[in-house]
């Protein structure tokens, strides 16, 4: 059965996007290359996302099948994320999103389930506060797979706000990145 892996970065300081929802990347370099895309990419059978990311990561990445100057032409995994097959968790989206996407409304759990079920593969998420937080709330991530990068923003979108159960995890690994940022890995312990 897949898991859902909640795989994201953040400051240091907990956010994951800015004060207007912008996506802030972290520093690049090869270790963050083969450590975090490299590594989630090679164990991803599905992408989930919410509307915001999904529409900017699609408009980044299928650039890279029709115009060969598009930065996403160069990224050697250009091809893998844009033949993943992909969820879209929105209200407002409508019709056939392209890019080799479905839509899920707002039953989280019953989207999840339904993923888990079929197919090999983890079922990736990685992008979207919002939906992140969702997830987090539902208790639907079996594993968090955090970078925390080497800054602190002071304002934003934090991943984890206030509200949700208490939930219990157990670090499997943590690597330090040249760039400073560190990739702490955890798996969701259930009784």
């Amino acid at each position: 059965m897949r898991k859902p892996v909640l795989s994201m970065f953040m400051s240091l300081d907990g956010y994951v996007a800015g004060p207007d929802g912008e996506f802030l990347p972290p520093e690049w370099s090869a270790d963050v290359e083969t450590y975090w895309s490299g590594y989630a990419l090679t164990r991803a059978g599905h992408l989930l996302y919410g509307r915001v990311n999904f529409l900017f990561n699609k408009a980044f990445w299928a650039a890279a099948e029709t115009d060969p100057t598009s930065p996403a032409a160069g990224v050697s995994y250009a091809g893998t994320m844009n033949r993943l097959p992909k969820t879209v968790f929105s209200t407002t989206l409508a019709g056939d999103p392209g890019w080799n996407a479905s839509l899920a409304g707002r039953d989280l759990a019953g989207a999840v389930a339904g993923l888990k079920a079929g197919g090999g593969g983890d079922l990736l998420l990685f992008g979207g506060a919002l939906l992140a937080r969702s997830f987090v709330a539902a208790d639907l991530p079996d594993e968090y797979r955090l970078m925390v990068t080497p800054n602190l923003l002071g304002a934003g979108q934090r991943l984890f706000e206030p509200g949700f159960a208490r939930l219990e995890l157990e670090l499997t690994e943590s690597r330090a990145l040249d760039t400073g940022a560190v990739i702490l890995h955890y798996h969701r312990k259930r009784s």
